[in-house]
């Protein structure tokens, strides 16, 4: 006999629906490609997508379709993920710190339609779009006015798509185990490898991520995502926040550490997520003090933080195809520091 409560399939776009209906008002923050902090709410993040989920729709997208992204850490970002993931289709996210021979490799092999982009990585594209043979289009993740000031080749406006589409569009509804998102790691020998994750594996991962012993979020906090959306899916944070209603800050493409420190200070983010490569922020984070309660980061970056702050640490190994959290242990050193060995990271090998 079967029980029959809750018989629904764990696909993602569940999860931006819950943050419409339960938290539409809490902020998604983006220091923006074109300069400015860019302020929307999970309401309006889920109806873009679902406009631009029409978009692709009318572009001929069909379930199991890869349709990639070479962006930066962004709200239109995000919009394109649930976009791409809510018809079915599968979000491929692209490295744009691998060489272009790399990328054109990976583009290939996943035999991506449609790249999304931000204007910073344009001109790779259109310098190798020759060499993306099965490619057929490029989105712009910007508006016609930024667009009009650079060399597109005949890209598609992201705005523009998503003004001349209705919000009316049915997400879901397909098996929980269908592929939804693709990345590849370098971490390997040879060519980048792909792995391919599913609604079901992202979606207990973001359930499994928010539990006490591993990210300790809640809708109180307000997150700062610095580790990529291309690195690992972003450790399933832009699924974790909106499943918990929390506040969402994305850097965009300024990862210095004057405009990571500016942001932690103005928009008073309690957790924070990097890798080792966001080690130099930490000197200027000589304001950042007893609110802050947890920083997640990587071996190289540990030492430098204890020295200068007394936060909970929360300390990861992993690799790309780990991504239901694997390793988890614990070291208390006072009330100060939990190590933990959790959530992906295809840069440590």
């Amino acid at each position: 006999m079967l029980g029959l409560m809750q018989n629904w399939p764990l696909t993602v776009d569940r999860i931006l629906d819950h943050a419409r209906d339960w938290h539409g008002d809490r902020e998604i923050v983006t220091r923006s490609v074109e300069g400015p902090v860019v302020r929307t709410t999970y309401g309006r993040i889920h109806e873009r997508a679902k406009r631009l989920s029409n978009a692709l729709l009318s572009l001929g997208v069909k379930p199991g379709d890869r349709v990639a992204t070479l962006a930066w850490n962004s709200g239109r970002h995000m919009e394109a993920w649930y976009a791409i993931m809510g018809i079915g289709a599968i979000c491929h996210t692209l490295n744009p710190r691998l060489f272009a021979e790399q990328l054109c490799y990976i583009i290939n092999h996943a035999e991506d339609r449609i790249i999304f982009t931000d204007l910073t990585f344009l001109p790779i594209l259109l310098a190798h779009r020759a060499q993306m043979p099965k490619v057929e289009r490029l989105i712009v993740m910007s508006d016609e006015a930024h667009m009009a000031k650079v060399e597109h080749g005949g890209a598609l406006c992201f705005e523009t798509l998503v003004d001349q589409n209705s919000a009316d569009v049915a997400w879901g509804g397909f098996d929980e185990n269908l592929a939804c998102g693709l990345c590849y790691t370098s971490g390997t020998t040879g060519n980048p490898k792909g792995v391919l994750y599913s609604h079901r594996s992202n979606f207990l991962h973001a359930m499994t991520s928010i539990q006490p012993d591993v990210l300790n979020l809640s809708s109180s906090d307000t997150i700062l995502a610095i580790v990529p959306m291309f690195h690992a899916n972003a450790w399933g944070l832009a699924f974790a926040t909106p499943g918990i209603g929390a506040n969402l800050v994305l850097p965009g493409p300024r990862l210095d550490g004057a405009s990571v420190h500016e942001l932690i200070i103005n928009e008073n983010v309690t957790f924070a997520a990097g890798v080792p490569t966001v080690r130099a922020f930490f000197r200027r984070l000589d304001g950042w003090g007893a609110r802050e309660r947890a920083m997640y980061l990587e071996s190289t970056l540990r030492r430098a933080f204890l020295l200068s702050f007394s936060p909970v640490l929360r300390y990861s190994l992993g690799q790309t195809e780990n991504l239901l959290l694997p390793f988890r242990t614990r070291m208390d050193r006072g009330q100060s520091l939990i190590v933990n060995l959790a959530l992906p990271d295809p840069d440590a090998r």
